[in-house]
C-alpha cells in the first residue's frame, strides 16, 4: 500500500495548476450553527464559532474528482504511461465524469462502468464527455469487477474511483486552497464514500494541524466500518446518498489516515442529509447531490450529538454529529452537485 504523504498532495497541486477552477468558499450566517455545550465552570465569553462553505460542487464535472482525474491523467501523460487505447474507470458517476472530462482534454478514449442505478443526468453528462458508457450491476462493486476485466482485455489505463495515490492526491489540493483562503482554519468536515477525498484533505489537514471530521450516511459506513473492527471490512450499501457514497469497502488510505490523524467520525441517518439537502436550497438556492449535503448534515443534525469528541474512535463512541466549539473556525466541503433537482421544491 502507498501510505498518502504531504508530499504527493503538493506534486498534485503544481501539477494541476491552473487547471482546475479555484475553490470559492461561503459563509454561513452567524448564528446557523449551534456551538457545542460549555463547561458550567468556564466564565469566559463565549464566541461564535465560524462557518464556512466550500462550494466545490463549481469544479469541473461539477464535483472534487476532477483534482484527483486531472493529476492521475497528467501523471500518466508527463510518464509516457497514457496508452493511445486510453483510460477505463468504474464509478458510481463523479468519478466517471472527472476521468472522462480529463481523458477529452488529453484527447484519449474514456470507457466508463457504472451501476444502473446511477442518475439518468450522470449518464447523459458522461456521454457529453464523449465517454463510452456500460451501465453495469446495481452496486458500484459489480461496475468494478467488469471494468477490471475491460482493463486486462484491452489494456486501457485503469484509473480508480478513490482507491489510487494520485486521486487522493488531486483530492487533498482542495484542503490547500481552503486553508489559504482561511489560514487560521481549526477543522474540516467531508462526506466519505471511498475514502479518496478524506484520504487526501486528511493528510494535507494534519500537516498544517487542522482537525478533520469524516461523515458518512448510517447505512452507508464503509470508513467507520473499519475503523471499528481495525481493518478493512466490506458493508452493506443502503443510502439516499448511495450513488456518490457507496462504496462496499473504503481505502488502506483512507484507513490509515483516519489511524494516524485521529479523525472523528460521524455517522448520520438518511433523514437528516434529505433536511439539509432543503436547507441548503431553501436559503441559498444551492442544489447538492445527496453526498455533498451528508457532510453539512454533521452540523445539523438534531439531538443525535454526544459529547465524546475527544475520545478514540471505538464502536461506542462514533458520534451522531458535530457542534463546533467556542469561536472554532470550521470548513464544510460541499462536494458535488451531479444530481436531479426535480424534488427540491420551493414552497415558501
Amino acid at each position: 500500500m502507498h501510505q498518502l504523504t504531504f508530499g504527493d498532495i503538493k506534486a498534485a497541486t503544481d501539477r494541476i495548476a491552473g487547471r482546475i477552477r479555484p475553490v470559492t468558499l461561503a459563509p454561513v450566517d452567524s448564528g446557523a450553527i449551534r456551538s457545542a455545550g460549555r463547561d458550567p465552570l468556564d466564565d469566559r465569553a463565549e464566541r461564535p464559532c465560524e462557518v464556512w462553505l466550500a462550494l466545490e460542487f463549481m469544479q469541473h464535472t461539477g464535483s472534487f474528482k476532477a483534482r484527483g482525474a486531472q493529476n492521475f491523467i497528467q501523471a500518466h501523460r508527463d510518464a509516457g504511461t497514457l496508452p493511445e487505447v486510453g483510460v477505463t474507470i468504474a464509478s458510481g458517476g463523479n468519478a466517471g465524469l472527472a476521468c472522462a472530462w480529463a481523458a477529452q482534454q488529453q484527447g484519449v478514449q474514456a470507457t466508463v462502468f457504472i451501476p444502473a442505478t446511477a442518475p439518468a443526468v450522470k449518464v447523459a453528462k458522461l456521454r457529453g464527455y464523449g465517454a463510452e458508457v456500460r451501465l453495469v450491476g446495481t452496486e458500484y462493486a459489480d461496475a468494478l469487477a467488469a471494468c477490471e476485466e475491460f482493463a486486462a482485455a484491452t489494456g486501457a489505463l485503469a484509473s480508480h474511483a478513490y482507491d489510487h495515490p494520485l486521486i487522493a492526491a488531486g483530492a487533498g489540493t482542495l484542503l490547500e486552497e481552503i486553508r489559504h483562503r482561511i489560514p487560521d482554519l481549526d477543522t474540516v468536515v467531508v462526506a466519505v464514500g471511498g475514502g479518496g477525498l478524506f484520504a487526501g484533505v486528511a493528510t494535507a489537514a494534519q500537516h498544517h494541524g487542522i482537525r478533520t471530521v469524516a461523515v458518512e450516511p448510517e447505512h452507508c459506513r464503509a470508513l467507520n466500518a473499519a475503523l471499528e473492527a481495525g481493518r478493512l471490512v466490506d458493508v452493506t450499501v443502503d443510502s439516499i446518498a448511495a450513488d456518490s457514497l457507496g462504496a462496499r469497502r473504503t481505502s488502506a488510505m483512507a484507513l490509515n489516515a483516519a489511524q494516524q490523524t485521529g479523525g472523528y467520525s460521524v455517522l448520520v441517518p438518511d433523514d437528516e442529509i434529505t433536511r439539509a439537502r432543503q436547507a441548503l436550497w431553501d436559503h441559498r438556492r444551492i442544489a447538492v447531490e445527496h453526498g455533498a449535503a451528508t457532510a453539512l448534515a454533521a452540523l445539523t443534525s438534531t439531538d443525535r450529538h454526544r459529547a465524546d469528541r475527544d475520545l478514540p474512535n471505538r464502536p461506542d463512541t462514533t458520534s451522531r454529529s458535530y457542534r463546533p466549539g467556542s469561536g472554532e473556525k470550521v470548513c464544510v466541503v460541499l462536494c458535488g452537485a451531479n444530481t436531479d433537482a426535480a424534488n427540491l421544491m420551493d414552497e415558501s
